[in-house]
């Protein structure tokens, strides 16, 4: 079962966190911290497999991670997973958000981190392996863009929100507003339309 998966970037800080284990968040920071300093002082030419230790609670658990430019992808497993299996679903996740993002960075990791959830949770779930097949991925990715375009965007909710406040037609500004027992005095707001 997969526990965490972790993103950071090569000074340390984090860009996706994903816990399918219940910990308190300073744990869930710490383990973080943890995690990072055991894999950065590591060399590129050394296995990407590390025993956590009690960094988890357990000798059971593994690190397996990948470097991809400027980012550290970090898987941490119990000893049922197959590290070679891990390492090859880091490597579907990366290239499936690299199709969906056009050549993936940091920056986009930060900026869509909706989509980045949702590729996330079409390959895992629960900490167990959904999804691998990369096409599959990348077309419910698409259908997931498609209705959100159809509805008009959930990013454009709010401005749709205030344009239709903005746009409701009152014949003039209720200076008292009754509600049962409580009487609200409505300011004269004329200076600010």
């Amino acid at each position: 079962m997969i526990l965490a998966i972790l993103v950071f970037n090569n000074h340390g800080k984090p860009r996706l966190v994903r816990f399918y284990q219940h910990f308190p968040e300073e744990i869930q920071q710490q383990i973080v911290r943890e995690t990072f300093h055991l894999v950065l002082k590591r060399d590129d030419n050394i296995c990407n497999f590390l025993e956590s230790g009690s960094l988890i609670g357990g000798s059971d658990y593994k690190l397996i991670y990948r470097h991809y430019a400027t980012l550290y992808f970090v898987f941490c497993v119990d000893s049922s997973e197959s590290e070679l299996g891990i390492l090859d679903l880091i490597q579907v996740f990366v290239e499936t958000l690299d199709k969906c993002f056009e050549n993936v960075c940091e920056l986009d990791l930060i900026f869509h981190m909706d989509k980045v959830h949702f590729i996330l949770q079409e390959v895992v779930m629960g900490g167990m392996v959904l999804e691998t097949n990369m096409n599959e991925i990348v077309a419910q990715m698409e259908a997931q863009n498609r209705l959100e375009k159809s509805e008009g965007g959930l990013s454009a909710a709010p401005a749709r929100a205030v344009s239709a406040v903005k746009n409701i037609n009152l014949p003039e500004i209720p200076r008292n507003i009754n509600i049962g027992d409580l009487n609200i005095k409505v300011p004269n707001l004329s200076q600010f339309v």
